[in-house]
This record gives C-alpha cells, sequence and structure tokens, in this order.
C-alpha cells in the first residue's frame, strides 16, 4: 500500500490561477510579450525558467530569468495575501485523513519556495506537511520526476510507495516517470480530464470532495 502524499501546490491544494495568470499579463505587458490564454493554459505548472523561455526562447539570459520571474512572483504574492486564497474543495479533510492515518506528506511543486510557505501560512496547512520541494529545489521542471523523487527522498519513502496529486499534465507526467501513483483533478479551463488520462493519470475526478483517501490510495 501507498504509504506517503505528494501534492502539488497550485490548481491542487488551492485555486490560483487567476491570480498567477494577472501577474504574468502584467509581468508580459512590461516585456512586450502579451501572454495568451493558451500561453498560460500549455505553461501552467511550469517552472518560471521554462516558461520564460517558452514565452521567447533565448531571448533572456539566466540571470535576466531570475529577476523576471522573481518580478512576476512578488506580484503574484502581494495580490495573494490581499485577495486571501482558500483551499479546493476536499483538501483538508485528505489532509487530516492522511495524517490521522500516519501518511507522511509532501509539497511537490513548481513554484518558489517563498510561493509555499506563503500559501500554507495563508491556508493553516503547514502543521500536515513533513516536507517542501520547490523551485530552488531543482534543476529540470516537470516533467521531469525530479521534483517528486526529491520529495520521495526527503519523506524517507520509496517512490513506488507515494501517490502524487496533481492537476496539470506536466505533474501527471512527472509522477509517472517516478514510477508513483497519480491522481488528477481536472477543473473548467485547465487540463482536460482526457488530457489528464493519456498522460497517464491513474484516477481522474473533477473535485477532491468525492475522494475518500482509500481512493487516493487505490
Amino acid at each position: 500500500m501507498p504509504r506517503a502524499l505528494l501534492w502539488d501546490m497550485d490548481g491542487t491544494l488551492v485555486d490560483t490561477a487567476d491570480l498567477h495568470r494577472a501577474a504574468w499579463e502584467q509581468l508580459g505587458l512590461s516585456v512586450g510579450r502579451p501572454i495568451t490564454p493558451d500561453d498560460f493554459r500549455t505553461t501552467f505548472g511550469w517552472r518560471n525558467p521554462e516558461i520564460l523561455d517558452y514565452l521567447c526562447p533565448d531571448r533572456w539570459s539566466s540571470a535576466e530569468m531570475a529577476e523576471l520571474g522573481e518580478r512576476k512572483e512578488v506580484a503574484y504574492r502581494a495580490a495573494a495575501r490581499s485577495q486571501g486564497v482558500l483551499l479546493l474543495p476536499g483538501v483538508r479533510e485528505l489532509l487530516t485523513w492522511a495524517r490521522a492515518a500516519g501518511l507522511p506528506q509532501a509539497i511537490g511543486s513548481s513554484a518558489p519556495r517563498a510561493n509555499l510557505e506563503l500559501l500554507l501560512e495563508l491556508t493553516g496547512t503547514a502543521p500536515f506537511f513533513q516536507a517542501l520541494v520547490g523551485m530552488e529545489d531543482t534543476t529540470q521542471g516537470k516533467p521531469h520526476p525530479q521534483v517528486f523523487l526529491v520529495g520521495a527522498e526527503r519523506l524517507g519513502v520509496a517512490p513506488s510507495a507515494c501517490v502524487v496529486i496533481e492537476d496539470a499534465t506536466a505533474g501527471v507526467r512527472a509522477a509517472r516517470a517516478a514510477g508513483m501513483r497519480c491522481v488528477a483533478i481536472a477543473r473548467p479551463g485547465h487540463h482536460s480530464a482526457a488530457d489528464l488520462r493519456a498522460a497517464g493519470a491513474d484516477l481522474v475526478t473533477s473535485t477532491l470532495a468525492e475522494l475518500s483517501l482509500a481512493d487516493l490510495l487505490g
């Protein structure tokens, strides 16, 4: 039986898509590269360096991409603090059930650590997690499995004993490449249930509120 849960953050624990979209659109306007809905949908779940390289291949140096990414994240975090962030339906119940069952849990996200820490603070969920893996902890973004392999290592659990909860096709492919079970959430305006299944999700749902811990573990 799987013995650990690895959670993606944005779109899985919390609905922050509109905040991210607004921050990217603001940055895009400032650099003369408007961000389209298709750009946002395609790159959702990627690390900032990969997103910026996708938007403007070979335009910026690593240092410039780091600066641009931080500008975007500063705007995003300010909006998150002012507007607030809520857990998606079913998340708190599953976090609580997993903790009661003695299952270690980690965050495995493409976002900067400052974002993760802020969202855990705003939602009061930091005590549920024994490890955080963010952008600074990886050199390769999803769909590479590194983020989840690092999470399993930090929890001291074999990859085959982990379940990943995701909402993006890149994250699903990363979980499968890591040899982990993957439960995916298909949300309107994001990746479809068909796309998530094609990426390799073992179970697809429209909301975690429909699932029990046993459903996650399979």
